[in-house]
């Protein structure tokens, strides 16, 4: 064995954090304006404690919406040297300089982003904090690693933020690295600093090779490294001339290993968890994270916290016949794709026509119109071929004499200009921007510049010419005069019109779907409904976004915020909605966990309704299967007799008296009966049930008893902590 990992497990263990003790906490830092929760002064003394110890960093892994944020910039203020970094998605770049001017204004910040960044190396020293986001980041990388070409020249552009030592290096969202071969991990590992930290409330998605990212970012010394077994000769990285021997030692890549790979990955790919080898290598995972990673859920500090209740709850709906014939024939064609795949045996070279496949039928289930007028021209032989128009983005009709404004968005001339005599009191005062001094754009609500005299816009070129820079989104291929909303739209309707007739007209709520054809569609057809809505989207800059997300927190109009899952469904904070609909279930549950706990946070007062808009007999019903195995892996293992007792207990205290009933714990079905009480790990809880007749056309699949209709949500609570239930992993 390297002589360098002969103790290596000995010394994590005397490393190891005693948590049968009492958590000690720091003091409250003199320079943040808010008081820290008692939790959240722990944090602080554990970052401080780790940045004294041999880690120089770590992961804080604290659930979504516990202050990880807040934590961070409490630990800048205690330790004023400076420069630090700040790498973040793009979206919460602004929301980290909001925090920091209203919670830490002494912290001198600049936003590094956009054309416009200071390309001064001394600017950036003199400031406290530096905020950037990831695509940022590896765009300097790319460039200075393998340049670029301008003017016919292959030039290279030195990085201005590998060129520099930090004095602290903070990933936000970490798991944006968890991919350890891309550009965007390695342009993080480059990077240089005194202390390092990762911030992630969900740093396992998918597989346990996600951490590894992470720990080779904090240093991984020894556990991110190749060794030889023939030599004291180790590296961060694999590097071997022309693949046929070490550039350090000369010895052939065969007894080279990677000490995270043969340690910890092999063993649990190979035996799992819980036997073998594969039971040892998750323990010295656990140590490893232990030593390394603080971990706090909003459970376990409910009360510090004091947040109201969270209830979960699916709707189903079904497709209606015109939908369900459309649905099938795209079934039946992707069946026979896959089959022609499958014979001829390429399966392994089509992946990515294969997704295509899935996505296709994902988007019929929300709305056919995301397929049958896709501007790929697939399946568009159905309808003929599709003439595409100018949608005002003001009136949602074909724009008459249209013009088009700084930020690329499409308005009649009438409309733009009725919209800009309503800043100087010519229309209702209740649709004014008050706190704005010059008006924005109603679609993106950046700065509006618009040329009123400019000359109409020429229709937009027809499908076949790809690429055209002017295209308006789906709508502009639609005949909207005679366009016909989907079953999932008219649930999402039904959903908001409910709301709006209650007493509290001030509820807000957020809608996320992966889909931003889909958003065009909803947005068109809420607005015919009367409601007031914001969207963010990926193509806002980070100024844009801003303005966006402070336009629904402060304006109490505006009651729907429709929101791209990809580009805010991580980092914000909008505790002004206490609604969640989620209109397209993902392959990953973690990111839908992500998208709820944008507003079940610390700030939070209303009690919190997540709603999953779920399509019965689709590919969505198969997705929710698969989210359910991925939800088992941090369950806890559980007898069948103990959940018998449970079962018991469960229905006495819901008042039942029959044995007809199922109980299912983190989203794995338990039994064949027609109930299900679903308690994710957080402790929420939610409740569908499911009638019986005897002359319904439906059988459940389990026990096949036959329901009669939808499945409904019937009750929704939030238990007391004696009441709480264990999670329950394999049993079906």
């Amino acid at each position: 064995m390297h002589p360098e990992l002969i103790a290596v497990w000995d010394t994590l263990q005397t490393l190891r954090r005693d948590k049968t003790k009492q958590a000690p906490r720091a003091e409250q830092p003199e320079g943040v304006s808010i008081s820290l929760l008692p939790f959240q002064l722990e944090g602080l003394y554990w970052l401080q404690h780790q940045e004294e110890g041999v880690w120089r960093g770590g992961l804080l892994a604290d659930e979504m919406g516990m202050g990880k944020t807040i934590q961070m910039i409490s630990l800048l203020v205690a330790d004023p040297k400076r420069p630090s970094l700040v790498v973040a998605p793009t979206v919460a770049i602004l929301q980290w300089r909001n925090e920091m001017q209203k919670y830490a204004p002494g912290l001198r910040v600049v936003v590094w982003h956009g054309a416009q960044r200071s390309r001064d190396r001394d600017t950036l020293s003199t400031v406290d904090v530096v905020l950037t986001s990831y695509a940022v980041l590896e765009s300097t990388f790319r460039r200075d690693r393998y340049g670029v070409t301008r003017n016919g020249r292959h030039v290279r552009e030195q990085s201005l933020l590998h060129a520099m030592k930090w004095r602290r290096i903070i990933l936000d969202e970490a798991h944006h690295i968890k991919e350890r071969t891309s550009n965007t991990a390695r342009s993080a590992f480059a990077l240089q600093s005194d202390f390092k930290w990762c911030l992630s409330g969900t740093p396992l998605q998918n597989r346990v090779g996600e951490l590894y990212t992470m720990v080779r970012f904090l240093g991984g010394d020894p556990f991110a490294f190749y060794y030889c077994r023939q030599c004291p000769c180790k590296s961060a990285s694999w590097e071997f001339h022309n693949n046929s021997y070490c550039v350090h030692c000369g010895h052939k890549p065969m007894v080279h290993l990677s000490f995270w790979n043969f340690m910890i990955l092999r063993p649990i790919q190979r035996d799992g968890t819980e036997e073998g080898e594969g039971e040892e290598a998750f323990a010295r995972l656990r140590l490893l994270l232990d030593c390394i990673m603080l971990r706090r859920t909003k459970l376990e500090r409910a009360d510090d916290m004091g947040l109201p209740p969270r209830t979960i709850e699916v709707r189903r709906d079904y497709f209606s016949p015109e939908e369900e014939d459309l649905y099938r024939s795209l079934y039946s064609s992707t069946t026979r794709k896959f089959s022609t795949f499958l014979d001829q045996g390429t399966v392994l070279n089509n992946y990515s026509n294969i997704f295509t496949l899935l996505t296709r039928m994902r988007q019929m289930s929300n709305h056919p119109d995301l397929v049958l007028r896709s501007a790929t021209r697939s399946n568009v032989d159905l309808l003929g071929d599709v003439a595409q128009v100018n949608v005002c983005k003001l009136c949602l009709e074909e724009a008459e004499d249209a013009i088009l404004s700084q930020c690329r968005h499409v308005f009649c001339r009438a409309c733009m200009q009725q919209y800009l005599n309503s800043f100087e009191g010519d229309q209702d005062p209740s649709l004014r921007r008050d706190t704005q001094d010059e008006p924005d754009c109603p679609y993106c609500h950046a700065v509006l510049s618009v040329d009123l005299d400019a000359p109409a816009l020429e229709p937009p070129q027809p499908l076949a010419v790809r690429g055209d820079p002017k295209r308006q989104g789906i709508l502009s291929r639609l005949d909207l005069a005679n366009w016909h909303s989907s079953t999932k739209i008219e649930a999402l309707v039904e959903e908001l019109t409910l709301l709006r007739e209650q007493p509290d007209r001030t509820i807000k709520s957020l809608v996320f779907s992966q889909f931003v054809n889909f958003l065009d569609l909803i947005a068109f057809r809420l607005q015919r409904a009367g409601f007031r809505i914001c969207r963010l989207e990926g193509n806002m800059t980070p100024d844009a976004r801003d303005r966006t997300i402070r336009l629904f927190m402060d304006n109490p109009g505006i009651t729907v915020f429709l929101v791209s899952l990809k580009a805010g469904g991580v980092a914000l904070n909008l505790t002004e909605a206490s609604r969640v609909y989620l209109m397209d279930p993902w392959w990953n549950p973690a990111v839908e966990v992500q998208a709820m706990d944008r507003i079940h946070r610390l700030g939070q007062h209303r009690p919190i309704v997540v709603k999953r808009m779920i399509i019965e007999n689709s590919i969505e019903s198969r997705i929710i299967e698969l989210q359910n195995k991925k939800s088992t892996l941090d369950s806890l293992q559980w007898t069948r007799v103990f959940l018998t007792v449970q079962v018991l207990w469960l229905m006495q205290l819901l008042g039942m008296t029959t044995l007809r009933w199922a109980v299912s714990v983190s989203m794995i079905c338990v039994s064949c009966l027609p109930c299900e009480f679903w308690g994710p790990m957080d402790g929420s809880l939610y409740i569908v049930r499911r009638s019986l007749s005897g002359d319904g056309t439906e059988h459940d699949p389990y026990c096949h008893a036959i329901c009669t209709d939808k499945t409904r949500v019937q009750k929704s609570a939030s238990l007391p902590d004696r009441w709480r239930l264990p999670c329950i992993k394999g049993i079906k």
